[in-house]
């Protein structure tokens, strides 16, 4: 497989690893989300001063307002991640 194919599936591990722990199996809850991120992101959310960033975040990315994130509003989120990610990188490199 190539890397762009691992990595895909990467993603679609990580979003299975914690989906369905509280309940739906093809979605992630609030909680879930939360774990996600503790775990998946560790430098993302200490570096987040605002506390309620998860609900900030949840709210978000809860684009059809059924309280819960989908693995298609979930690589939403990966791919602006990805996105904000490389710009930073971009604009570090020219300096």
């Amino acid at each position: 497989m190539s890397e762009l194919e691992i990595a895909m599936g990467m993603i679609i591990d990580v979003f299975d690893k914690y989906s369905g722990a509280e309940g739906n199996k093809r979605t992630l809850t609030k909680g879930e989300l939360k774990t996600l991120l503790e775990k998946e992101l560790p430098n993302f959310l200490s570096s987040v001063k605002d506390k309620e960033i998860v609900d900030k975040l949840f709210k978000g990315l809860d684009e059809n307002g059924d309280s819960e994130v989908d693995f298609n509003e979930f690589v939403i989120f990966v791919a602006t991640m990805t996105c904000c990610c490389h710009k930073y990188f971009e604009q570090k490199g020219s300096k």
